[in-house]
């Protein structure tokens, strides 16, 4: 018993001198796994010895698409003009037996060659209507195209714009067929001249743009007129016809100023909103010019602009005058 009691001791002295010859901080190295180890005891890491055979086994992306569509965010591009590729070689077109590239040919010279157009002329007959001007839509626009008259127009034609030429007269001919024609604009050309059925035949003419030309007399004008500007030319009185405006009911704006007028055109329509009259000669006035003197009731509340200043009359002498108006006519008033 005594032998064993020694041999029990001799080995506890040799695990006790053994603990103590570890330092602490390599006790803490071996001790820490064991810490590790308690905390994830509880998990079941078997089915995680990944290799490349249980890869896809563990890790199931069977549901990935589903989980994460991105359809909405990168959409597919089809490309139409892309002809379907043929799977079987004997499908595939015989590139021997495809038709012949057609050989050139030369010009037909026999029939005469139409020359090109001449600046300043009109459209020889047979030839497209806008060679002379550029058509876009159904507008036409010759300006400053040095014409010295009005080009053949397509049947269809709304707006011409023919400005800063050298056109020198107006013909009937020259708008013949023009039903939808609603504007016509020759500003700063040479016109002198005007036949008398130039526009009158226009059904859908709403305004006629004439300054800046050399005109002596104004043509009859359609009923479906709205804008007559024929400012800076050199009408007098007598170019205009009698009660050249009554009739047209639908008249809103007309500008004659910087002429030789020498009295007001009466009478004016009711519908007139804007007359311009200023820079004439222009020295008396009728009382019944805008106003009807034996009705007293009536009210012009339409016509708010009229100018007259640049003209010799004194708008003082005639007070009757403007009983009517919404406002007083731009003038002298002394």
């Amino acid at each position: 018993n005594r032998m064993w009691i020694l041999a029990w001791l001799g080995m506890a002295s040799l695990c006790l001198g053994a603990a103590r010859a570890v330092p602490a901080k390599d006790r803490r190295k071996v001790e820490k796994p064991k810490s590790d180890l308690a905390l994830y005891g509880n998990l079941d890491l078997d089915n995680y010895d990944l290799t490349l055979d249980n890869y896809g086994e563990i890790l199931d992306l069977s549901n990935y698409e589903e989980l994460y569509d991105y359809g909405d965010l990168a959409p597919k591009i089809e490309v139409g003009t892309l002809a379907p590729r043929h799977k079987d070689p004997e499908t595939l077109p015989n590139l021997g037996a495809t038709a012949e590239t057609p050989k050139l040919q030369r010009p037909n010279t026999a029939g005469p060659i139409q020359p090109a157009p001449i600046p300043g002329a009109s459209a020889p007959p047979g030839l497209p209507s806008c060679l002379l001007c550029l058509c876009i839509g159904t507008s036409v626009y010759c300006d400053d195209a040095d014409l010295e008259h009005i080009p053949a127009l397509p049947p269809d034609t709304t707006y011409l714009y023919a400005r800063f030429n050298r056109i020198g007269a107006v013909r009937a001919r020259d708008f013949t067929g023009l039903k939808k024609l609603k504007r016509i604009d020759l500003s700063s050309n040479s016109i002198s001249w005007a036949d008398v059925d130039a526009f009158r035949l226009l059904p859908s003419l709403q305004e006629l743009i004439l300054p800046h030309n050399r005109l002596t007399a104004l043509p009859e004008l359609p009923h479906s007129i709205v804008r007559l500007d024929a400012r800076l030319n050199r009408i007098p009185s007598a170019g205009l016809r009698p009660e050249a405006f009554r009739d047209l009911k639908q008249l809103q704006f007309l500008h004659l100023s910087d002429n030789q007028l020498d009295f007001i055109p009466a009478p004016l329509p009711e519908s007139l909103r804007s007359l311009h009259l200023q820079n004439n000669n222009i020295q008396t006035m009728h009382e019944d010019t805008f106003c009807d003197s034996q009705d007293h009731s009536q009210v012009r509340r339409a016509l708010e602009d009229i100018r007259l200043d640049g003209n010799p009359i004194n708008l003082s002498l005639f007070p009757d005058a403007y009983f009517c108006l919404p406002r007083l006519p731009t003038g002298r008033f002394s």
